[in-house]
């Protein structure tokens, strides 16, 4: 009995060693060597005590690789404490611990009273060489929360929202902005930092229609029946196993004598699946198309140009044995145009409410668990890892007009003097691609033809107290000198080169991209902006096709082919970080040649970390359609979520149907508002009255022309409508720059999910067609043509006020709100202390010294209003003051605090107009302010 005892003495004491050896603690956190799993070494480092990041390699070592998104020199601060059992290791801070499987390397995160947030539930590597580039690819599963919602991943366009039980493919195209961020409203974030292409939730791709047993239109089984009919020629009848077109190569497989401009396809039969499941269904479509399944429209008409195609998903339960009827409608929409229709079953992640990251390769995998007390913290988390948000000039915050495009300088200017001669507030105009001779992308020099004076013409423009931005690509043409400049150094992408991929412009052009990941590369790619660009006065840049987009519609591999190699290694594994390799470039750039003038940077792509080299993304080439309008609502949202505070688009998209150039020319000779001019105006009214509550307030478009002046002649409906909501955003601006600043020095988001606030009301978890404009202004868009009232949901836990009327409504209902064509549905909460001042031409014309405070009763309000230089950095110096509002809602008292701070030009003395709202008979309060502490009683 005795010798019994020894061994398991003995045994106790050995399991002990073992355990201890397996775990080693480093200055910044633990590693630990589980016995089994698919890592051998697993790193949890401290940044602070709301962050943890976890590294895992399936070797001995952990790669050390210098990260592109997260800031160099993240030490921590702040003290922790590690405990080991024979099973488990456990590092815990003030907020967080995380515990480690010995055994498996499964990490758990729980917060200060033990509930856990998120646990690791399975994790996998595979070897993967490409070229001579070495990696893994790999996936990490988390056990998903209940009852939370997922937001973030950037910017997608198939209208999807929250991301629980959802998935998305993580890739930079034209429309598509991939950010591998997401927050919950949990209060917590995962950042994957990670540049190849990844995938968020089902790492699977979906699969061709042959998975199904197929049946044509008349019930034979072994494909669908395709039918092609051509204006003028014969009808083309085909069986077909799979709807797949979807590329330059695949888009070969059609008919010889299929013509794209005046045919159309529809294809019919019956689809039977083996298992009963809700089936997932991805459509990719360019030109108008419609999805029947079991005789329901599924997919009601959607439209894209035919050389940009969109992805649209939906789900459907299919029924084991049962055939299910389908039909799919489509007319390309001339030239070469694509379709797809490809399904997969359901995912136990998506169904257990799981998160996933999968990528396609890195040297090890790599992720931070962000923490906080709300979904702002966990934002400003993310921020303490990729980098602050810069605050954009002031003009920024005003409108710009753009078109695609100017193409002459005197027709940029007679626009920019048209808007002044009408009184029309105007901050940027933008000069958008091709103002170079046509032989000559790249060179950054003017066509002199249509630019005699580019130099005079900015000088013009400034003149007039607007600023301009000049859209530049990082496309070279071989034949121009800077493209020699970058290939003599080995800087260039030259697979499309090699391919002799010639471009759309005229008889085509041979060209390609610079490599944005070689450091010098970089610093040529400023040099050549600068000495062509910059010195005319430019202020300033439009990255356009920053993905990069080298060429349109090809397959993914052929992508990655013309995308690489790059300075890092192989275009597969940085496939995703060019937008943020090339702001850097200029960021740092223009800082270095004059630090006194802030950078604005607007680019198609981007990537996490984007925030921090004072750069803004749009949505793409959009297509204006009212389905394109509604979706911008849900993709403006996500990418504010995902840590990147300024977004904006193009305000009646960009792609236009051939019925409204066609109208815009028939008013132009006949002076006929026919019924496509109608909805063509309502619907950039629409857009446009969203837009004004968006970070970046910006028109831009094909024909027809964008302008306010061209939408509509002056004194129709829609051209007050459009002054209106202009007016309003400058008279909004003393509110609008406030957040600007807020988004700097409290790590702020302008463009809010209602749950970002009303995180307790899960009925705001999935309500993607309302949003928050700051804390003070719910927006709830309207994106229905002839729609003349929209189901609005209030929040519960406050009053709500119509920003119009000041009517009143309690909070945890939904409604249908009046929605006038001159309106949208906008709503203050109570508690609101909303700053307005007067209509402004131009965002720095007035000083703010007579600014109406509206204080909205019904609940305590702050508000901290910002000022500052406008233009320069001086801000980062502490050149900045603040003035802070405080409201007694009991009290019926407004504080005006001391103010705070100074900056060159500030005013000393001003006017401040108090407004109560919800308060009858309650006459405006006229305060003189002179900077110290005053109390006004309402």
């Amino acid at each position: 009995m005795r010798r019994f005892s020894f061994f398991i003495l003995l045994l106790l004491v050995t399991t002990k060693l073992l355990a201890v050896d397996t775990v080693e603690t480093l200055q910044d956190g633990i590693k630990v060597h589980p016995k089994t799993g698919a890592a051998k070494t697993i790193e949890i480092n401290v940044v602070n005590s709301q962050i943890i990041r976890v590294q895992a390699s399936p070797e001995n070592t952990i790669p050390q690789v210098t990260s592109l998104c997260v800031v160099p020199g993240l030490k921590p601060t702040v003290p922790f404490k590690v405990t080991k059992t024979t099973s488990f290791a456990q590092l815990s801070t003030k907020d967080i611990t995380v515990k480690i499987s010995l055994i498996s390397g499964k990490i758990s995160f729980t917060d200060k009273s033990g509930k856990v947030l998120l646990q690791e539930a399975k994790r996998t590597f595979s070897p993967l060489t490409v070229e001579n580039d070495k990696g893994y690819t790999f996936q990490q599963v988390f056990s998903g929360t209940s009852g939370e919602a997922i937001y973030g991943l950037g910017q997608h366009q198939s209208d999807d929202f929250n991301y629980k039980h959802k998935s998305e493919d993580l890739f930079q195209y034209n429309t598509k902005v991939s950010v591998p961020f997401i927050i919950s409203t949990k209060n917590y974030g995962i950042l994957w930092d990670n540049y190849s292409q990844s995938k968020y939730g089902d790492p699977r791709d979906y699969k061709d229609l042959n998975q199904f047993s197929l049946f044509d239109k008349d019930g034979k089984e072994g494909a669908l029946t395709a039918t092609y009919t051509n204006k003028g020629s014969a009808t083309i009848v085909r069986q077909e196993s799979a709807i797949d077109y979807e590329n330059l190569t695949t888009v070969k497989k059609f008919p010889v004598d299929f013509n794209f401009n005046n045919g159309s396809v529809v294809w019919e039969g019956s689809i039977l699946s083996n298992n009963t499941d809700i089936y997932k269904f991805s459509l990719y479509y360019a030109g108008y198309t419609k999805v029947w399944l079991d005789g329901k429209l599924v997919v009601p008409e959607r439209w894209r140009t035919s050389w940009n195609p969109n992805t649209f998903r939906f789900s459907f339960p299919l029924t084991k044995g049962k055939r299910t009827k389908i039909r799919l409608e489509w007319k390309p929409d001339g030239g070469v145009s694509y379709v797809g229709l490809k399904a997969l079953s359901s995912s136990p992640i998506e169904k257990n409410g799981n998160i996933s990251f999968w990528s396609e390769m890195g040297d090890k995998m790599d992720y931070y668990f962000v923490s906080g007390k709300n979904m702002d913290e966990v934002i400003s988390g993310y921020r303490t890892l990729t980098g602050k948000a810069s605050i954009m000039p002031k003009w920024a915050m005003g409108f710009w007009q753009s078109r695609e495009r100017y193409k002459t300088q005197d027709e940029l200017l007679n626009v920019v003097s048209e808007y002044r001669k009408r009184r029309i507030p105007l901050d940027n105009i933008v000069l958008d691609w091709s103002y170079w001779p046509e032989n000559a992308w790249g060179s950054h020099q003017f066509d002199l033809k249509r630019f005699p004076d580019a130099k005079g013409m900015v000088d013009s423009v400034h003149k007039e107290n607007t600023n301009i931005m000049i859209s530049v690509w990082p496309k070279f043409y071989t034949t121009t000198a800077h493209f020699k400049q970058f290939n003599d150094k080995g800087w260039m992408y030259m697979q499309a080169v090699k391919d002799s991929i010639r471009d759309w412009i005229g008889s085509g052009y041979v060209g390609s991209f610079y490599d944005a990941y070689n450091p010098d590369a970089q610093k040529l790619f400023w040099k050549q902006m600068k000495d062509n660009l910059y010195v005319k006065g430019f202020d300033a840049w439009w990255m356009d096709a920053s993905e990069p987009n080298i060429r349109d519609c090809t397959d993914m591999e052929y992508r990655k082919k013309l995308c690489g190699p790059t300075a890092l290694g192989s275009s597969t594994k940085y496939f995703n970080a060019y937008a943020l390799m090339n702001a850097n470039a200029i960021y740092n750039g223009q800082r270095e040649a004059d630090n006194n003038k802030r950078v604005f940077l607007l680019t198609r792509s981007g990537f996490a970390g984007l925030q921090r080299y004072s750069t803004a993304t749009w949505s793409g080439d959009i297509a204006s359609r009212w389905e394109d309008l509604k979706a911008q609502i849900p993709a403006g949202l996500n990418f504010a979520m995902s840590g990147i505070p300024f977004w904006t688009m193009d305000i009646g998209g960009f792609c236009v149907e051939k019925r409204y150039g066609d109208s815009q020319l028939l008013f132009d000779k006949t002076g006929e508002e026919n019924e496509d001019l109608k909805e063509w105006r309502e619907l950039n009214l629409r857009w446009f009255q969203f837009g004004a509550f968006c970070p970046l307030f910006r028109s831009h478009g094909q024909f027809p022309y964008r302008e306010i002046y061209n939408l509509a002649p002056e004194g129709h409906p829609v051209y007050k409508s459009l002054v209106y909501y202009d007016e309003l955003r400058y008279r909004l601006m003393p509110y609008i720059y406030s957040l600007a600043g807020m988004a700097y020095h409290k790590d702020y988001t302008l463009m809010r999910s209602l749950a970002m606030d009303y995180t307790a009301d899960q009925q705001t978890y999935g309500i993607s067609d309302q949003f928050l404009f700051g804390s003070g202004l719910m927006v709830c868009p309207v994106y229905s043509y002839k729609a003349r009232s929209r189901e609005v949901y209030f929040p519960a836990g406050n009053r709500w006020y119509d920003f119009y009327s000041e009517k009143q409504i309690e909070g945890g209902q939904k409604l249908n709100i009046e929605a006038p064509l001159e309106r949208i549905p906008l709503f203050v909460p109570a508690g609101t202390i909303l700053p307005v001042g007067e209509v402004m031409q131009y965002s720095s014309e007035k000083k703010p010294d007579n600014i109406e405070i509206r204080v909205y009763k019904g609940k305590d309000g702050k508000f901290s209003l910002y000022e500052d230089e406008g233009n320069n950095y001086n801000y980062e110096k502490g050149a900045f003051s603040t003035i802070d509002f405080e409201y007694s809602n009991n009290k019926d008292i407004l504080v005006i605090n001391k103010r705070k701070g100074n900056f060159q030009g500030m005013l000393s003395n001003r006017t401040f107009r108090v407004v109560v709202i919800g308060k009858t008979n309650a006459a405006p309060k006229i305060v003189r302010y002179d900077g110290t502490k005053t109390i006004v009683r309402l």
